[in-house]
Parts: C-alpha cells; structure tokens; sequence
C-alpha cells in the first residue's frame, strides 16, 4: 500500500538519478526503482514516507528539465469512489470546503489526513463513482485561497472491476494512498468524529487563542491532528463566541485542555481575577442522557473529577439554537477529565441515535432523513425547535451531528415503502392516532392553528384533533393522514413539539401510544402462532405491541394494534406492522389473479 507512481519522468532519467532525488530529500525507500517510458515505480518502507515523498517531490522537483509528479500507485480496479484532496488551505472552513465538495455529488465521508505541510489533506469518498469522477476532473489543478488543490484517487477495496477512468493517461492523476485515517482503516484519526466538540470562550481570549498570525491554532491543531472553527464573526458583540473542534474524542479533548490552558496564562497575563469555566455545548437531544435518572450520571461526573457541573436552562433554547450550555468549574485538570466524560456519554446518544435512525431508514427505502429537515444539519433530533439547518447565527450555525461530508444527497429520494407500496406502484396513504396530554393540545394546534397548518404543510399530511372524549379526558387524539414519509415527519414534530414545551420533564423521554387499523383477518399475522410475531416486534422495536383481545371490528372490518413507546420505536413498528400488512395484501391479490398456464400465457387455439 506504500508504492508509488512517479510521472512526467524524462527519457533520459535512471533508477540512479531518482534515488538520488530520495538521498537527497532524505526519503527512504524499501525497493529499488522500476523505471518506464515516462513514469517509475518505487516501494516505500511505511506510509510516513510515502506521505513525505508526495509532499516534498511531487511538482517541485526537476529531473532533466522536467517537474517530477508522485503520487500513491493506485490499481484500475481500485479507482473508485475514493478521492484524495491535498494543498487545502490550512484556515478553510469545513462548511466551504462541504460545499465545494457537494457540487458534484453525495459525499459519504471526509476523513483528515496527518502530514507535516501546513496545508490540510482529506479522504473523500462519493457515493457514487461517477460523482468521484466529476469531482477529480473539477477540483485537480483548480485554485482556491492561492493554493492549487492536488486530487488523487485512493485505493477503494470495495470497488468492482472496471475499466481505466477517462480521459488521462495511465496512472497520472489517478492515483492515490488507502492513507491510513481513510474510511474503514482507522489507523489514523478522522478531521472529524461524528460530533464535534463545541465551547464557549470569553470573546477577549479569541485573539490569544488565534495567537499572531494564526500561529497558535495552527500549532494546536498540528500537535492534536485536529481541525478547530473558531466562530469569532458570529453574534457581534457577544461576550463568549462558539469554537468547534473537529477530531477524534482524544483529539479534541487534547485541543480542548490546550486551548483551556491558553485562555488561563491569558487571564495572568491580562490580570483578569474572574473564573475561567469550561463551557461545552451539547445538543438537548442528549442532555437528557448526559443527567440520567434522578440525575445520576452527572452527579457521578462531579464527584469522579472533582467538579461542579451545571446545564442551561429548556427555557434558554430557540427555533435556531437547540444547545444546551453545560458549565464545568474545577481545576484545568479536573475539568479536562470531566469534558471527556461528559463527550463520552454524548456520543454514547448519538451513536444510539444514529442506529435507530438508520435502522428507520433502511425500513422505508430511499428515505432521505437529512433531507426531511427533522433533524439539525443531520443530527438526530425531534422537534420543530430542531427542525432546519441552523442558520449562521446560531452558535456558529453548527449543531451536534452536522457532518459537512453527510452521506444524503440534496434530492429528494423517491419515498416508495415496500411496507405500504399499493398494487399499483404508489405509496399508500395510512392513518395513525397519535394519543397526546390534553393540555398539549393549544401548543400543537398554536395560536389562530398556525402552527398545526405549517406542521401539515411540512409533512404533507392531513393532520386533525379528534374531540376530546369527555371533560376529564387526560389524553386527546390527533388524527395522522398520509404515506410513510408524511407520517414519519408529522409524528417526529409532535414528539419534539411535547419535548419542547415541557410536557415531559428534561429527565423523561417522551413516549406516547399509537393506534393503527388493520383488517380484522389480519390480526392474526400481526400476532403471530402463539404470540410469536408480536413478541419479536417488540423486542426488535422496543415499542410495546399490543393487539387487544375480543376486539368488535369496526363498520369497515378493521381492529386496533396499540404501539407505545419513544419516536423510533413506534415508527420502527409501525413500519414492521405495515410491512405484514403488505404481505397479506400481495397474497390476497395473487389468490384473485386467475391461474394460466405456464409462462402467464393464454392458451394457444388449435389449428382445426
């Protein structure tokens, strides 16, 4: 994996002029030199000095009057997806470069390369081999910040075989290192885990943390393999501005102990008496978890580090900033061990998150969930107080699970659900009654109903409150009409519409009860030989399942199934109990299809 290709080398070139070039530059290589007409090979001993080599050769160099290019050996059947980016400008925003990036097709991943240039290298991989094309043809040679970008492929194990991309010649512009850090390597740390961590400085130490010239947070950034955002533009006039590291868990708790101790020889430096907490903002998606039960988890964080930990107030967040602020006071050490514990059970619900939300997912095919605008650049959320991209305004306009490299493309992806596709190729509309307190009912129908319209604007669905049953009901009936995607957005807005209106304490995960019809000679598939299907869906979903005995069927031959439980598990199984639904459907239809014979063909008449 440490082979390179060398090319633009002149006719009159040996194996003995291009070692000479490694002597002098100090490039070990592991093989001697196989040279060709035009272009050589050579084996490097470790990836280091395949990365070294690149950089200090690789259209610097003259040999015979010709500028030498090298690049990783990458073969044709490995080009791919895969892309290497190098000469990034080393300030870049990560939002400018996911933009650049996004012209030209869904980005997977965009993973950071370690090397010692100044400027920044990263692994991109597209979801689609054209698109990797396109953006190869684009972005190589273009300039950007008065750094021409250099662009590779990478080796894609994963690739099938096909021919040579067009255009080029062999091996020119086509090649590139598995760089250890690309994904599924893992060798190396990532420019980003899937959340960043995000603090709050006091704006006066902005400038010490920049340092003169950039030279500080270039340095901080070299020493911890992290990328860091500082959001010094936003909120004009504030008195604390945003930073986002980007880096392994290690990687930005280190970035986050040395800018600390920066902001503290500031303070000496500056005489300023005041304390100097640490401020870390997380998503309330995840404050929940962070405190536990009964406050638990955070209390164990205070007395395992020594520190004092206190979190923003719900009634501190708006439609553009669904971050809850988390104030550690301690010692630089103590509050250093207590921001890693405080990421890891952060991540811990994200990562949790992310696997019920792509396990959503893969149940309603082509469900394109960054583009549903439910969640916060990407991050898995309920609620309208969480329902678009924040804007640049917003806390730097980042939020926990934006990844700038998300792997949804911009399009919206066709919503057919094989659990609720009719007979003639079209999702069919479903109603669910979502059962809600009855004291929410003013906050989801919103003043004049306002806010009820735009939520059935939004999701596409016709969305009703049923009459309350009596004058003591505790419990009121919202009527859900529509397909799956429809569905999915409009019961996702009222979980966080209840979250963020307090209806459920900022310890209590909300969690309501679904009712869904099915035929009454259904039933029995829901619940399967001795209870056996119901079962599994509730220990797949999580949801509890629930279809009534001695049911009366309705005018319309339908009884109930009763799902309770969080968001992701009731959609989890209302998807499963359509997708049974539509078996029984497809089966019916093809008992009433009239049988032919072999080949679906009528019979031939005899010729008399």
């Amino acid at each position: 994996m440490n082979k390179l290709y060398i090319g633009n080398v002149s006719a009159e070139a040996s194996d003995e002029d291009l070692e000479s070039i490694f002597k002098q530059w100090k490039i070990p290589h592991s093989g001697p030199f196989l040279v060709k007409t035009g272009y050589a090979f050579v084996d490097c001993p470790d990836e280091k000095a395949a990365m070294r080599a690149i950089d200090v050769l690789s259209g610097k160099v003259e040999l015979h009057g010709k500028v030498l290019e090298v690049e990783h050996s990458v073969p044709k059947r490995q080009r791919s997806c895969k892309l290497q980016i190098r000469n990034i400008p080393p300030h870049m925003q990560w939002e400018v470069l996911d933009g650049m990036l996004a012209q030209y097709g869904a980005v997977e991943s965009c993973e950071q390369v370690n090397t010692d240039t100044e400027t920044a290298v990263v692994n991109v991989r597209y979801a689609a081999r054209d698109h990797a094309r396109l953006a190869m043809e684009k972005l190589n040679g273009s300039m950007m910040e008065n750094y021409a970008l250099k662009v590779s492929y990478i080796p894609d194990e994963t690739a099938a075989p096909e021919g040579p991309p067009s255009g080029g010649r062999r091996g020119f512009n086509a090649r590139g290192p598995p760089r250890a850090g690309s994904p599924g390597l893992g060798a190396r740390p990532k420019v980003q885990s899937d959340i960043p961590l995000r603090v709050l400085v006091p704006t006066q130490f902005v400038g010490a943390i920049i340092g003169k010239e950039g030279a500080t947070i270039r340095n901080i950034t070299k020493q911890t393999h992290s990328k860091i955002d500082i959001h010094r533009k936003e909120n004009a006039g504030a008195a604390e501005k945003p930073i986002t590291i980007h880096s392994t868990p290690d990687g930005c708790s280190n970035a986050c102990r040395t800018i600390m101790d920066i902001m503290q020889k500031e303070a000496v430096d500056t005489k300023f008496t005041e304390e100097i907490p640490l401020k870390i903002l997380a998503h309330n998606n995840f404050v929940g978890r962070l405190i536990g039960k009964e406050g638990r988890n955070l209390k164990k964080i205070e007395q395992d580090t020594g520190t004092k930990i206190t979190i923003s107030p719900l009634q501190d967040l708006t439609l553009y900033n669904p971050e809850r602020t988390i104030t550690i006071k301690g010692s630089i050490e103590a509050c250093s061990r207590a921001e890693e514990e405080v990421m890891k059970k952060i991540r811990e619900s994200y990562d949790s998150d992310m696997a019920a939300m792509n396990l959503q997912s893969n149940l309603i095919p082509g469900l394109n969930l960054n583009a549903l605008g439910l969640f916060p650049s990407g991050a898995p959320g309920m609620g309208p107080s969480m329902a678009n991209v924040s804007p640049p305004g917003a806390h730097g306009g980042c939020s926990y699970g934006c990844s700038p490299y998300g792997a949804e493309g911009p399009f919206w992806a066709s919503m057919l659900s094989a659990s609720s596709q009719s007979l003639a190729g079209q999702p069919e509309s479903e109603t669910v009654h979502l059962f809600i307190p009855a004291l929410a009912v003013g906050a989801i129908i919103g003043k004049q109903g306002q806010h009820i319209k735009q939520l059935s604007h939004f999701a596409g669905a016709s969305i009703k409150i049923a009459p309350a049953e009596g004058m003591d009901a505790k419990q009121r009936m919202v009527i859900i009409v529509g397909p799956p995607e429809a569905q999915f957005k409009a019961q996702c807005r009222i979980f966080g519409k209840l979250k963020e209106e307090n209806f459920f304490g900022p310890k209590e995960e909300v969690k309501l009860e679904a009712h869904i019809k099915v035929p009454s000679f259904a039933a029995g598939r829901v619940i399967g030989k001795g209870g056996k299907t119901v079962n599994e869906l509730q220990n797949l979903t999580c949801a509890e399942v629930v279809v009534p005995r001695d049911q009366t069927p309705d005018e319309n031959d339908q009884v109930i199934v009763k799902i309770s439980g969080h968001f992701f598990a009731c959609q989890l199984a209302q998807r499963k109990i359509q997708e049974i639904l539509a078996q029984v459907r497809r089966q019916q239809h093809q008992q009433q299809q009239p049988k032919s014979p072999s080949g679906g063909q009528p019979p031939t008449p005899r010729r008399k």
